[in-house]
């Protein structure tokens, strides 16, 4: 049975010939192990094996992963992926190092006012809902920019750059589309004059077209972790 550190050996070979498929670096693209639903000790498995940086679902379990890590915070990046309330603001803002889902003003706002000034300021992505699915949180496109400027504006966060959760496809082309539409979403801003670098696109199943599209971070859970 495959352990932690073969399969975390076999994405980062991934990595490696989609980033020489696409003609890009592999130092271009950071892996986040997404170690939802996995406790501690498999954390601290892929800490050991040279992952660095996790992403977390769950507020509170998050919490308990970090508290129960505490010994290693200086050699993990503690990312939040998925949704956030305004009523869990604070603890993220204390704890985290990356916000991926942004989508709201009222979040960000939140963010920037509780996150505790004697840290490096919390890096954020806006997350953008490019298939237009009712069920996923996101931004629509045409409230992107707005967005955007303002949240770039905002004292304690730093706008990195923008997140997506497409719908499955079945193909190398069909997953190209939606991370085509969120690159295109980025150069726009870029052209409006913000500084954004961060691409955080593809997961497991379609990391090699987020890759060919240029994510700079790519989300992968079960093909380190397992199935949960």
């Amino acid at each position: 049975m495959a352990t932690i550190p073969d399969r975390l050996q076999k994405v980062r070979a991934r990595i490696s010939a989609a980033c020489a498929a696409a003609g890009r670096s592999e130092n271009s693209v950071t892996l986040l192990a997404v170690s939802k639903t996995f406790g501690a000790d498999a954390v601290r498995e892929a800490l050991d094996a040279g992952a660095r940086c996790f992403g977390e679902n769950y507020v509170q379990e998050a919490l308990d992963k970090i508290a129960a890590l505490a010994a290693e915070r200086a050699r993990i990046e503690w990312h939040l992926i998925g949704p956030l309330q305004a009523n869990k603001t604070r603890v993220v803002a204390e704890n985290f190092d990356w916000v991926h889902s942004v989508d709201r003003l009222k979040i960000a706002q939140r963010l920037s006012q509780q996150r505790p000034p004697q840290l490096p300021p919390l890096q954020v992505c806006l997350q953008v809902n490019v298939s237009g699915e009712a069920s996923k949180s996101g931004v629509a496109p045409g409230e992107l920019p707005a967005l955007a400027h303002a949240v770039a504006a905002l004292p304690g966060l730093r706008l990195r750059g923008l997140m997506s959760i497409p719908e499955p496809a079945a193909d190398f082309d069909a997953q190209r589309a939606p991370h085509r539409a969120l690159r295109a979403l980025l150069e726009r801003l870029r052209g409006e004059g913000l500084g954004l670098d961060t691409l955080s696109m593809g997961m497991s199943a379609d990391l090699e077209a987020a890759v060919a599209e240029g994510a700079t971070i790519v989300r992968v859970g079960t093909a380190i972790f397992g199935a949960r």
